[in-house]
């Protein structure tokens, strides 16, 4: 054998050889007991470490598919993701445990963290909305995750998770209402009155008896003023002096002059 046959040789020798090295290395968890490697998770999981402690919980379900411990990490895994930002993964791994479990009986748990999963995204996207010129973008996050929420309360009023999921609904309700408000607002700013009018609408129709609601009153009724459909204007007018007669809304729309 020559002096360059002899170096290849050693060379694939010793990478094999590395390869086996790294190989046992990273195989130190080979003959580890499903709750041991729960318990290395779940520490990673209350470190915050939650990239890793994904990881480590669909290696865990990988391993071992069957019995509580899979079934606690996967419930584990839909939190994760949503602790880490990653929202429609949360949402997935979350329907996936509802899928396999839908008579666990934390399965409400899986609910309460669909909620979650868009509650933090929606609400920061509809206040970046709120805070600029209003457009047509459709809060979706935020009306996902008040779905995920209802639905909580409808199939498990009495869960522990309810009565947070119905403060969050509350909330979520009341954004909700301001932005459509906003939007309306904003129609109104560019004279675009029927596009104003059907927004406050779907406002009033959505999301009743929110702070939305008198301000959807004024606005439907200023812009059929101003499209000069008076009695249209003049029902949205009458049910805004019935239910807020110190609103702004009533001298603005009544004093308003508007030309043929």
């Amino acid at each position: 054998m020559n002096l360059r046959h002899l170096s290849l040789v050693l060379i694939i020798t010793l990478s094999l050889g590395a390869c086996a090295s790294l190989e046992e290395q990273g195989d130190d968890t080979k003959n580890w007991s499903a709750s041991r490697l729960y318990e290395r998770a779940k520490e990673k999981l209350n470190n915050s470490d939650y990239e890793k402690a994904i990881k480590d919980l669909e290696d865990l379900v990988s391993r071992y598919p069957f019995g509580p411990y899979a079934q606690q990490a996967q419930l584990d895994i839909a939190y994760a993701y949503y602790k880490y930002d990653e929202a429609d993964s949360a949402v997935a791994a979350a329907d996936h445990f509802i899928k396999l479990y839908p008579r666990h009986p934390n399965v409400d748990y899986a609910y309460y963290v669909k909620g979650l999963a868009g509650f933090n995204r929606g609400i920061g996207n509809l206040e970046r909305m709120l805070g600029q010129e209003a457009s047509e973008r459709d809060p979706r996050a935020a009306r996902e995750s008040l779905q995920h929420f209802s639905q909580l309360l409808k199939l498990f009023p009495d869960s522990k998770y309810a009565p947070d999921a119905a403060q969050r609904i509350l909330y979520l309700y009341n954004t909700l209402g301001s932005y459509e408000i906003h939007v309306a607002t904003y129609y109104m700013k560019r004279r675009a009155y029927v596009a104003a009018a059907n927004r406050a609408k779907y406002a009033l129709e959505n999301y009743p008896t929110t702070p939305a609601t008198p301000d959807a009153l004024g606005i439907m009724a200023k812009a059929y003023k101003l499209l000069g459909m008076n009695d249209l204007s003049d029902d949205a007018l009458r049910v805004l002096e019935l239910n807020y007669p110190q609103n702004s809304y009533l001298a603005e729309v009544r004093n308003l002059k508007v030309k043929n």
